[in-house]
């Protein structure tokens, strides 16, 4: 369920600051409002289009191969997890300053409506296409049953969707460079977590070595059917009994991932600050 609400939480927050910037400097321009409502509902119809089409693949695929269709669903959402953090740091702040530059000339009547629907559609799309995949990976991974991920699904669509709308009124001050700071880490761990839960479907299928079974076994101590024990796997990807080949993939995964993070990156995705709030009309230079 945590792993769930995190992903949903922070997909749906990025998703709630584009459409929140467009809305905010497109103000006052007539049907604007149908237009984003236009936008993100076709965001999520395509976003349950890429459900269905994931679900049907997973059906057709049950009992062939299972290990390694599970572990090929693992690897391809830690692949996702790893370019969504690694892009967001090196392009959210661009995403931020063109939404806005998007809503200012629909205002000046330089760019039609349905631009807006467009750019709101596009990044409900994208945010609700990645969470789709990073659910299949968790389901895959047994880190929760169908009820806990739905109600950690719905915890993460209303505590995204209300800050989003907070944001848009000006209601809070997040610093937003914190905020998803602390959510890009979470979600390196989880796909940290992944990659090792990868590795022991591969390893089950024998095709990858163990490099040493039980490296240690801390069940003595913490075991993984305990709340805290079920927390910290879904978190860090906690394992009692873990085999090397888990610990390869684990370190390897938070390393890579976390060093092109820094690397390509160098800044974490928040918004540009702006010489002026977003969504405010320029000064106006003397003589015009």
């Amino acid at each position: 369920m945590l792993a769930t609400a995190i992903i949903v939480f922070r997909e749906v927050l990025e998703a709630s600051l584009i459409i929140g910037i467009v809305m905010a400097a497109s103000r006052g321009v007539p049907r604007r409002g149908v237009w984003v409502a236009g936008g993100i509902a076709g965001g999520i119809a395509g976003a349950v289009a890429v459900a269905a089409a994931a679900g049907t693949i997973a059906a057709a695929l049950e009992g062939i191969g299972q290990e390694i269709f599970d572990a090929t669903v693992l690897f391809a959402a830690v692949a996702m997890l790893g370019w969504h953090n690694i892009w967001m740091s090196r392009h959210g702040r661009d995403l931020a300053v063109a939404a806005d530059r998007l809503g200012g000339e629909v205002r000046s009547g330089s760019r039609p409506l349905w631009a807006l629907a467009i750019a709101v559609g596009l990044a409900t799309l994208r945010e609700g296409s990645e969470a789709v995949l990073f659910l299949y990976g968790i389901a895959a991974a047994g880190d929760g049953s169908g009820g806990a991920m739905a109600l950690g699904g719905i915890l993460g669509l209303f505590a995204g969707g209300l800050c989003g709308v907070a944001l848009y009124l000006g209601l809070v001050r997040i610093p937003l460079h914190r905020l998803f700071v602390v959510t890009s880490w979470l979600i390196l761990l989880l796909a940290a977590g992944m990659a090792s839960q990868g590795a022991a479907f591969l390893l089950q299928a024998d095709l990858l070595p163990p490099l040493g079974i039980n490296l240690w076994d801390t069940s003595s101590v913490l075991t993984e059917n305990s709340v805290l024990g079920k927390v910290l796997h879904t978190l860090v990807g906690y394992t009692a009994q873990p085999a090397g080949i888990q610990l390869v993939f684990y370190v390897a995964t938070v390393l890579l991932i976390g060093g092109l993070m820094y690397t390509l990156g160098g800044t974490v995705p928040t918004p540009r600050r702006a010489s002026r709030p977003i969504g405010a009309r320029p000064a106006q230079q003397p003589g015009e």
